[in-house]
């Protein structure tokens, strides 16, 4: 079992997917890009530009979507990934996506969030009394449903890794990453 899911929509972050997208593939994971349809999607650009105190956004790249959510069969799949940017604030109502969702959790199958991803777990009541990072502003939505926010670059609590932007990309997908392979290898066995 090598699949893993990448949850995006439109206005999911672009480095928030791509490079967790190629860290899998260097590993030799197959990652399957699941969204409310099966189609291409619009990608942005997010940073919060010098002097600004709010997220300034860029058109990025578009991305394919392999499987729409209401097609996943979650036991196929070895992990699952939630990107950032402002899809998570549409997608976290798709009932599919919230079954998906509380399935990882439930199975205790390694999961991954950056940014604003937290908001579809939040949404799926999976966070009570766990540990995240999140960009701050998302803060807000963490802790109302019962969890607690973390300001740093990688937050490990049991089986999800998070970080807060693109910006710890480098820091909280390696951890992300050696729960897979060891996964991959217990399924060996």
């Amino acid at each position: 079992m090598n699949k893993v899911l990448v949850i995006v929509g439109d206005a999911s972050e672009t480095l928030d997917t791509l490079y967790p997208i190629y860290r899998l593939q260097e590993d030799g994971f197959e990652p399957v890009v699941a969204a409310p349809e099966q189609r291409r999607y619009q990608m942005v650009l997010h940073e919060v530009k010098p002097g600004w105190t709010i997220t300034k956004e860029w058109e990025g790249y578009t991305i394919q979507a392999d499987i729409a959510f209401r097609d996943i069969k979650p036991e196929e799949y070895l992990g699952i990934f939630f990107s950032g940017g402002r899809a998570p604030e549409y997608i976290r109502e798709d009932e599919d996506l919230l079954r998906v969702t509380r399935y990882y959790f439930n199975a205790n199958k390694p999961i991954a969030s950056v940014c604003h991803g937290v908001e579809i777990p939040a949404r799926a009541g999976c966070v009570k009394g766990r540990r995240m990072a999140t960009v701050p502003k998302c803060k807000f939505d963490l802790e109302v449903c019962g969890g607690t926010f973390v300001n740093e670059a990688c937050v490990v609590d049991g089986n999800l890794v998070s970080g807060r932007t693109f910006h710890d990309n480098g820091r909280y997908l390696g951890p992300w990453i050696k729960m897979l392979i060891a996964a991959r290898e217990a399924l060996k066995k």
